[in-house]
This record gives C-alpha cells, sequence and structure tokens, in this order.
C-alpha cells in the first residue's frame, strides 16, 4: 500500500547523502537498482508466524547515473508490502495491513524523511559543475573552462 503524507514523496536528493541516511537507519539498497532508479528496502517481521513486511522507498534519477554514484533522485511515495514465498511482495490495500503495521512504517520513514529534507534541491557540486562546463565549452569561454576543470580535478572537493 502506498503510504500518504511521510513527507518524503517529491524530495530530491542526491544520491550519495541519500543511501548515507537510508543505510544509517537500516534500509538496505536492494538489487533492483539500475542505471536510472533505485529500492531501499526495510525488512519488518510481523507477529504473526511466517509473515514478512517490507518498507520500500524508490526514486529515480533525474540526472546523473546510479551505478556511477552521481545521480539525484526524485523519491516517490513510500510503500508497505507483504512478502509471499515464493511469489514476491505484494503492495496493495487487501493485503490487511494493522494499523500497528502502519504506524512502525511510517515512524521509520519519518527517521529518513528528517534528515532527507536537509539536502532537498541542493544542486549537489558535480552537477553545477558538469553545467558550467557545458556553457563554457558552449561559449568558447576558456576561463571558466579552465577554472571548472581545476575545480573538478581538487580531490579536496571529492
Amino acid at each position: 500500500m502506498k503510504l500518504e503524507g511521510t513527507g518524503l514523496e517529491g524530495l530530491v536528493v542526491d544520491y550519495k547523502p541519500l543511501t548515507e541516511i537510508m543505510e544509517k537507519n537500516g534500509f538496505i539498497l536492494g538489487g533492483s537498482w539500475d542505471y536510472e532508479r533505485v529500492t531501499y528496502d526495510y525488512k519488518l517481521m510481523a507477529p504473526e508466524k511466517n509473515i514478512t513486511h517490507y518498507v520500500r522507498i524508490q526514486g529515480f534519477a533525474l540526472e546523473g547515473d546510479v551505478d556511477k554514484g552521481d545521480a539525484v533522485i526524485r523519491l516517490m511515495k513510500p510503500l508497505l508490502g507483504r512478502h509471499y514465498y515464493p511469489h514476491g511482495v505484494e503492495y496493495g490495500h487487501q493485503e490487511g495491513f494493522s494499523d500497528d503495521m502502519i504506524q512502525k512504517a511510517k515512524t521509520l520513514i519519518a527517521k529518513v524523511a528528517e534528515p532527507a529534507k536537509k539536502y532537498h534541491s541542493q544542486v549537489p557540486e558535480h552537477v553545477v559543475l558538469d553545467k558550467l562546463k557545458k556553457w563554457a565549452q558552449e561559449n568558447e569561454n576558456d576561463e571558466v573552462l579552465q577554472k571548472v576543470e581545476e575545480l573538478s580535478n581538487d580531490p579536496e572537493r571529492r
């Protein structure tokens, strides 16, 4: 089920700090990423025997590549799902999530939403430098191009 009103949907965050925030709070970057999408999962054991729930936070790259670590990610509505072996995870309302399980999921999301908001819409330096480099090349501005190259190659800025 989609979890509404968490404050996470629509945030735009650089991939590196986003992944740090997620991992610090127990979310795992799933193997289901590609060049344009990321998925972070948190495993929640249900009080019932052999039932596992997952909180899933997904995003897609607005710029850059996830595999290179230079993506800028827009986050989507978080999901709460129930795992069925061997078929996978179902996210529908019909899964009958308890109010307690929904509240646990929202509490987990709040732990990542607050720090992620600090990075929201901050354009990462590498994006600014890439755009400035492109502008300098298009306008044949060697002075700006040289400065961008210096900044891009500065090991303290990486």
